[in-house]
């Protein structure tokens, strides 16, 4: 393979965009599987939905009553009701045996077939049957009605072969309602991409462990695991890499069966020449300073697996917040892609800045904030201190909001974009 055991350095920066650009040139929709209606919501039909039959299947009532001929109730009125002969009696999920001719009456429950011979349904309110007690052997009608009155066709609402849902729609919760109503128990999605996760350092413990002097606890795989999920993957935890190659090298070959490995820490120059190493002779990686604050120091690159698939390898900073700054504009796209969702990034609405956002080097500023409404006018001000190792940054915020990469400063009053991370009800 050419490029083995080389990891080539791109010291020139590149912008979001470019490198969104060439991580996504690596991925392709994956295959589909058969899923359950429930397990298949938020993944991308892979073949159109077709109709096996009508639905509903036959003419039905739409109101409780009784089915007539219209014809035979022509001249109806308060003041002088026709009155029908009541031959029967039909309920939802029966099938109706009379067939109604002129003169007569099928008393009808709402959704039951309506039975041959009649073209309407007249509603209880419209008749006398309160007045009349136990004996129903006669109604009174007390209305004309038009043929069609209170009756859904059959077909009404989808007709046999029709094509209900059109492949590349993401399911959601109407259309697991709609795919059962044609009777399917299962459906054709393009699978969810696995991906591993792993973080690399001696100073990291697991959460659970005792804590020690010098020693961190991982916050990154946690972080990355649950935003993985969001995205519609499948995360696998790996846990953490030791700096020793032996560790290093048995975490990676794991990560290798999956779709994408993910790690955090170890990319930033000079920084654990160790792991790079070992990245390096499973094939190649290049490390790229992206112009964005946080999350400038990226690498990315394929790896070769023992079956002889490629696996990208998405390389995150180890900070905390640069780490999910950087899964937010490069890891979720990718997962989406791979699930042949469409490419849309996260909402980007225009808020009016509370406070200032400082750039002091020319990167593109994601600075987290915390979007609100006022008076109709959407406000952003940031969560405190933007340091990119102060995770709680990340967690007050809920959206990100973006000064250029040309501009200096973006001042309190000025009306930037923001970038939702999600949309809290109360702002919507």
């Amino acid at each position: 393979m050419t490029g083995h055991g080389h990891h080539h350095h791109h010291e020139s920066m590149l912008s979001v965009e470019d490198a969104r650009d060439r991580i996504l040139d690596v991925f392709t929709m994956l295959d589909s599987r058969e899923a359950e209606v429930l397990d298949s919501l938020g993944q991308v039909l892979a073949k159109d939905v077709t109709a096996p039959r009508d639905i509903p299947p036959l003419a039905n009532s739409a109101m409780d009553g009784y089915a007539v001929a219209a014809r035979s109730v022509t001249g109806a009125s308060y003041e002088s009701p026709v009155v029908l002969r009541v031959i029967g009696t039909v309920a939802a999920g029966d099938l109706p045996r009379e067939r109604v001719t002129p003169g007569m009456a099928v008393r009808i429950m709402t959704g039951a077939p309506v039975p041959d011979g009649a073209d309407a349904v007249v509603p209880f309110e419209e008749t006398d049957e309160a007045e009349r007690g136990a004996d129903l052997s006669h109604i009174g009608i007390r209305v004309e009605v038009l043929p069609g009155s209170d009756v859904r066709p059959a077909g009404q609402d989808v007709k046999r072969g029709e094509t209900v849902l059109t492949a590349g729609t993401t399911l959601r919760p109407p259309d697991a309602g709609v795919i059962s109503s044609l009777g399917y128990q299962s459906v054709e999605v393009i699978r969810r991409p696995t991906v591993s996760i792993l973080s690399t350092g001696d100073e990291l413990l697991e959460p659970g462990d005792a804590p020690a002097d010098g020693k961190i606890y991982d916050s990154n795989s946690y972080g990355i695991t649950a935003a993985v999920l969001q995205s519609g993957g499948i995360p696998r935890r790996l846990g953490i890499a030791r700096d020793n190659i032996e560790s290093v090298t048995a975490k990676i070959r794991e990560g290798l069966t999956s779709d994408l490995l993910v790690t955090s820490a170890g990319v930033s120059k000079g920084d654990y020449d160790m792991v790079k190493e070992v990245l390096a002779t499973h094939g190649t990686i290049d490390f790229w300073s992206v112009r964005m604050r946080p999350a400038k120091p990226l690498a990315f690159g394929l790896l070769d697996a023992d079956d002889g698939r490629r696996v990208p390898h998405l390389g995150l900073p180890g900070n905390p917040v640069s780490a999910l700054v950087a899964f937010e504009q490069f890891g979720r796209p990718a997962i989406r892609k791979m699930m042949g969702k469409p490419l849309t990034a996260r909402p980007t609405v225009r808020a009016v800045l509370d406070e200032p956002i400082y750039n002091t080097d020319g990167r593109r500023v994601y600075a987290r904030a915390v979007v609100t409404k006022r008076n109709g006018v959407y406000h952003a001000r940031l969560t405190g201190h933007q340091s990119s190792n102060l995770l709680t940054s990340m967690a007050r915020a809920n959206a990100l909001a973006i000064c250029p990469e040309d501009v200096e400063k973006r001042d309190a009053g000025e009306i930037v974009d923001v970038q939702m991370l999600d949309w809290p009800e109360e702002i919507i």
